[in-house]
């Protein structure tokens, strides 16, 4: 797959770095993106090039709920509600513990919710559960034909 195989939309630097210090330590050498508000993210998954074509879906997207300009549930519902968009598995992954956020992700369509660890070790372990399951075992549709 051409582009991006992982986006990553985190806007706390720590939480990026942690999650991409995870990601190698876990031998994941899908390419990553990294975007820092949801605004970024609906722009590069939304966008067209020169040519009209838009940017190629990535395979797996880990989503900040709390995020600057349009939020994680924003995002989410925007990539929900857009046919080319809707079948990519989008984990939110966030430190939020709170109901009324984990019903309105599933609500909208997440994938999977996973609370960050505050533990490095524990978060090593989710990351790398994470991309042993969506990387690996879980079977995605087929890529989406080239507009």
């Amino acid at each position: 797959m051409d582009g991006v195989e992982i986006l990553l939309v985190e806007d706390d630097p720590r939480d990026a770095e942690l999650t991409l210090r995870a990601l190698r330590k876990n031998h994941v050498v899908n390419e990553v993106r990294l975007l820092t508000d949801g605004a970024q993210a609906l722009e590069h998954l939304t966008g067209v090039d020169g040519q009209g074509r838009r940017s190629p879906r990535p395979r797996l997207i880990l989503l900040d709920l709390k995020l600057p300009k349009v939020d994680g549930l924003g995002v989410l519902r925007a990539i929900k509600a857009d046919p080319e968009l809707c079948l990519v598995p989008v984990v939110m992954l966030t430190s939020s513990r709170e109901e009324r956020d984990l019903l309105e992700s599933y609500r909208l369509g997440v994938n999977s919710y996973i609370v960050k660890p505050v533990e490095f070790d524990a978060f090593i372990e989710a990351v790398r559960q994470l991309g042993l399951y969506w990387l690996l075992l879980n079977q995605a549709p087929g890529a989406a034909p080239e507009l």
